[in-house]
């Protein structure tokens, strides 16, 4: 009987290993180390980049993307995302209610929480949702979408990302004449302080029209007579203990999520993010990033007037300094996404086929970032954030955001 020497057994495991798991746990490893050297400048770094991370790795592992919500409704009348999008709202609207709550508690007195996304009503709102939905189909992904595609190797994502960087500087440009002209007239609603609804009114206001959409999704999906084929995955044996974590490893790193779960799971990390201190939002660091790049072309923006007294995330566009709260939840984003493409196995350099492409995406990307510049935030602020905080803004936008998404389907149908 032969037995394995221990250095033949050692070379079997090391070969049994998937190389990108392997630079998955150098990437945990490096990114425990940062999280050290953040901790120096601002203790409260630490769990934002954990929190950061864990919003990446759930939409990775669930392919959580609002673009694809508002696409995949639109032309193939397929709701999984969407679904999970309102459910995600569903989750951080509740928690987000306590939150606001301890920092507010008689909202009839007029202030407003801090931090909270509660943002302008307007004419601006519309004009950026109808900007960023556009966008955002036709480069095949929203600001979020196109970071944790940019994680798992997609090139034209990273192209996406030039866009909106160089929308962003463009309504940094341009900032201070839509204040003047609009924004600084432009109110904002907060449900609880409305017609006396209060907290209670304001929760069960928005849950009831979350409610509403989602059987209209659903209605929407039994029209098209789309059926979504469900993928079962192989059974394995789980006997052992040594099959059981095996098991439950791949469930979590290896198969995809639910949309549904993706979304609870974001839900959660963005109440978790308002605890610690600011709701979701990734549009601030983005912004600091493209005014910067302007500033070393000598193309410097101007004071943009407001932001302070708008809130959300444009207002942590003003951050200054290399770790601040926008960079440990952004770029802990793209951290956690790429943690969790390599550990599928999914992570992989992926080149558009047609050169075309490169162009949609550089001009989606353009209107998507100014669109989101002048709604004061992306899918993620001024929408997956801004409902959950009772603001009436995030509807409008959400709305205005259909609008456009549709239109760019009709012309994402011209251009194929």
């Amino acid at each position: 009987m032969e037995v394995a020497l221990p250095e033949a057994r050692g070379r079997a495991v090391r070969q049994s290993i998937p190389r990108q798991s392997v630079i998955a746990v150098a990437a945990l490893v490096i990114a425990i180390g940062l999280a050290v050297v953040m901790s120096r400048t601002e203790a409260i770094l630490v769990p934002l980049w954990f929190l950061g991370m864990g919003a990446g790795f759930a939409l990775q592992r669930s392919r959580f993307c609002f673009a694809s919500a508002f696409r995949d409704l639109f032309l193939f009348g397929e709701s999984r995302v969407m679904k999970g999008v309102l459910v995600g709202i569903g989750v951080t609207t509740l928690g987000f209610a306590i939150i606001m709550y301890n920092k507010v508690p008689f909202p009839a007195f007029g202030a407003l929480p801090d931090e909270a996304h509660i943002l302008p009503v307007g004419l601006s709102t519309v004009i950026g949702g109808l900007l960023f939905g556009f966008g955002m189909v036709l480069a095949g992904g929203c600001v979020s979408g196109s970071l944790y595609r940019m994680a798992e190797g997609y090139i034209g994502s990273w192209v996406s990302m030039g866009g909106i960087l160089i929308g962003l500087g463009l309504i940094s440009q341009t900032w201070n004449g839509w204040w003047n002209i609009f924004v600084s007239y432009e109110p904002k609603i907060w449900l609880p302080a409305t017609l006396n609804l209060g907290y209670g009114g304001g929760v069960a206001l928005t849950l009831v029209a979350l409610l509403a959409a989602f059987l209209f999704v659903l209605w929407w999906e039994s029209r098209s007579g789309m059926a979504v084929a469900r993928v079962v995955e192989p059974e394995v044996p789980d006997s052992t203990f040594a099959e059981k974590v095996r098991a439950v490893w791949r469930r979590i790193f290896v198969h995809g999520w639910s949309a549904i779960a993706g979304g609870a799971v974001l839900g959660f990390i963005n109440v978790l993010m308002y605890m610690t201190h600011m709701p979701w939002g990734v549009t601030g660091e983005l912004t600091r990033w493209s005014n910067a790049l302007m500033s070393s072309a000598g193309f410097a923006p101007p004071t943009l007037l407001g932001l302070s007294d708008v809130g959300g995330c444009a207002a942590r566009a003003a951050e200054s300094g290399l770790f601040t709260h926008t960079f440990a939840v952004t770029v802990g984003l793209l951290v956690g996404a790429w943690v969790g493409a390599l550990f599928a196995g999914e992570f992989k350099p992926r080149f558009p086929r047609n050169a075309r492409r490169y162009v949609q995406s550089l001009g989606g990307g353009i209107v998507m970032g100014y669109g989101s510049g002048l709604a004061i935030g992306c899918t993620i602020g001024a929408f997956f954030s801004s409902i959950p905080s009772l603001s009436i803004s995030g509807w409008l936008f959400a709305v205005a955001l259909a609008g456009g998404a549709f239109v760019g389907t009709k012309a994402l149908r011209l251009l194929s």
